[in-house]
């Protein structure tokens, strides 16, 4: 997964990204819908509930509109697809950190390569649980599913670390070297090349966190 994109592009890119997922997809489908929950889709991400919007590439699709967002805001996005911009209110604390009106830096690199990130995970989740449905979840921009009491997923970065990562985060944590993260265990992606290295990680994690003891304050 080589990417020579500019790193400040790629965080611009992956802030705006995250902001229209949350303000402009998640937010208006839980007051119409009822529902945050949002899914991987080939080239992009979108609703899973109405209004039916999702991203392609670099554009914000509704019905036959295709409306770039490079240079725009979440509002007049929202507005062109017939919605109110805005997050879902009361059920998260954290977020995008996107407002309404600030322009968004989306560049055509960065989200392709966001997009194969995406892409792999929800490839090497559906392998790993194939009865279950990833979710795309606007609170932390990661797709993710719930196993026997340990989250599996993938981020396209954050604070704990800037670059998309493969996760496993047991509810209670476990012992071993496996597990380095407080929250479980991490691997950036670029170390996971392929669909079925993802799908390798989840499986080790379940079999660990079958077997490793858990971890005691």
């Amino acid at each position: 997964m080589g990417i020579t994109v500019d790193p400040r592009s790629l965080e611009t890119t992956r802030r705006s990204l995250h902001g229209v997922a949350e303000l402009v997809l998640a937010g208006p489908q839980y007051r119409e819908s009822g529902t945050i929950r949002l899914e991987v889709v080939p080239g992009g991400f979108g609703t899973t509930k109405a209004p039916e919007l999702r991203v392609s590439g670099t554009e914000l699709v509704a019905g036959d509109r295709e409306m770039p967002l490079n240079g725009t805001t979440c509002r007049e996005l929202a507005t062109a697809a017939g919605v109110e911009a805005g997050a879902a209110e009361g059920l998260y604390k954290d977020g995008s950190g996107v407002e309404p009106d600030d322009k968004l830096g989306v560049d055509a690199g960065a989200a392709s390569f966001f997009q194969e990130c995406f892409g792999r995970g929800q490839e090497a989740l559906v392998r790993f649980a194939p009865d279950m449905t990833p979710v795309l979840w606007p609170e932390h921009f990661d797709l993710s599913l719930t196993l026997d009491e340990v989250n599996y997923g993938v981020s396209l970065g954050d604070s704990y670390l800037g670059e998309p990562y493969a996760y496993a985060g047991p509810w209670e944590p476990r012992q071993g070297a496996f597990w380095n993260a407080s929250f479980g265990a991490t691997r950036p992606v670029r170390l996971l090349p392929g669909a079925t290295a993802l799908h390798d990680f989840f499986r080790e994690a379940r079999d660990r966190a079958s077997h490793d003891p858990v971890r005691r304050p």
